[in-house]
Parts: structure tokens; C-alpha cells; sequence
């Protein structure tokens, strides 16, 4: 997929220059370059398309899948303390020294989202689970949010820039922000059946460079 990034607190350098943080900063951008309109078609259309009206559930499964291939530890808690370990207080990946949230959520968890990385980053009260020292957000760009069928109320990358100069102070840790752009050949026609509102995947027939279609639940390739 193709993204946008904006850099807090000179987070973007801090990732292209530190070598504890370099190889992982690959990883993260090995696998969201990596997420094809295929990928995606084919994800949606086996486990999806009658339950979810939007591309988001499919990102999530294929975002999650490869970050846990690569090694990232899914749902990290982020303090020892099991008062403290309920899903508010657990990072949605942590690998070494980064926190990374997936932001495809309501868009009032937008400040939560980036406090997190920042909690799990700086010293606390509460004895820690995790130690980081800068945080990754990978959100939905307005144009994906449309592109994609998203709810109204999902938090856009053009939203979570906006957040981070009112909570400067707040957010002392690095973070970079990664804006998911819609794909080229993929968008969603909401409808309605029996009262709930489903998604239908269109395919852009002027440009028909998808390389898949489904068989018996496998993808197969041209």
C-alpha cells in the first residue's frame, strides 16, 4: 500500500538513524508496502464481506498476521500490575524498543492512541511490563476512510496530525504517524440488506491488474 508519514518530536529521524530502532522501522514498512489490492481483495472477500462493511477488518487480519510473523508481540501489556492489564492498557503490537498502535478505531480514542506509546516509553509509577522509546501509529487516510467504506466516526491520519500540537506537552515521546492511502484498483459500495449496512468490493475495470481471483477458498494467480 502506499502511505503518508508525519514525524513528532523528530521521530522519522530517530527511526532512520538509530541502529536499535533502523532494522525494526524496515519491518514496519516492509509490511505495510507489502499489502497488495490483492492481498486485500482476497482477505475481504473470503472472511468478510458478509459481516463487515469496510476494508478495515481485512487490514487488521493482515497487519496482525505479518507484524506476528516478523516476531512483534501482539496485544503487549504494558504494566506488570494486573490492575493494569485490562485490553486500555495493552499496546496492540511492541517489538524491542517500539510501541506501534493500529488507529482504525473510534476516532475519540485518537488522544489515547498516542498516549500510549508514551506511557510505555517514558518511567512510570506503575511497575512496567515493556520499556520502549518511540511509538508508531498506522491509521486510515481521509481517502482511504472513503474509499473504503469506513464508519463516519473512524480516526483519520488527517486527525491524529492534527491532535499532536494541542498534546505536545503530553506526548514527549517520538512518535511517527502512518497515513494508509486507498488502494488503486479497490473501493467499497455500502448497502443495505436486512437491516444492516454490508460492504460490496468493487474492482475498477479500466484497470484490471489484479492478479488473483478465488477458487475453492485459495488464492491462485494468473
Amino acid at each position: 500500500m502506499d502511505y503518508v508519514i508525519h514525524s513528532h518530536r523528530h521521530g522519522l529521524t530517530v527511526m532512520q538513524n538509530d541502529t536499535t530502532c533502523t532494522p525494526l522501522w524496515n519491518e514496519i514498512i516492509d509490511v505495510i508496502s507489502n499489502i497488495s489490492d490483492d492481498d486485500i481483495y482476497e482477505v475481504h472477500t473470503r472472511l468478510f464481506q458478509h459481516r463487515n462493511k469496510s476494508l478495515s477488518s481485512a487490514l487488521n487480519s493482515l497487519i496482525k498476521d505479518r507484524f506476528i510473523i516478523k516476531g512483534w508481540q501482539y496485544e503487549s501489556n504494558i504494566f506488570n500490575d494486573p490492575k493494569y492489564t485490562h485490553k486500555s492498557w495493552r499496546l496492540d503490537f511492541a517489538k524491542e524498543n517500539i510501541s506501534l498502535e493500529v488507529g482504525f478505531n473510534h476516532s475519540g480514542t485518537i488522544a489515547w492512541n498516542l498516549m500510549k506509546p508514551v506511557i510505555a516509553s517514558e518511567l512510570n509509577h506503575v511497575k512496567k511490563a515493556i520499556q520502549t522509546k518511540i511509538g508508531v501509529i498506522i491509521c486510515a487516510t481521509q481517502e482511504l476512510k472513503s474509499a473504503g467504506g469506513f464508519d463516519n466516526a473512524v480516526g483519520t491520519y488527517e486527525q491524529y496530525v492534527n491532535y499532536l500540537d494541542p498534546l505536545r506537552v503530553q506526548l514527549t515521546t517520538p512518535l511517527v504517524i502512518i497515513g494508509l492511502k486507498k488502494p488503486e484498483l479497490l473501493s467499497i459500495e455500502l448497502y443495505k440488506s436486512e437491516n444492516r449496512t454490508l460492504g460490496k468490493i468493487l474492482i475498477k475495470p479500466s484497470k484490471l491488474k489484479l492478479k488473483a481471483y478465488l477458487k475453492n477458498g485459495f488464492i491462485i494467480k494468473r
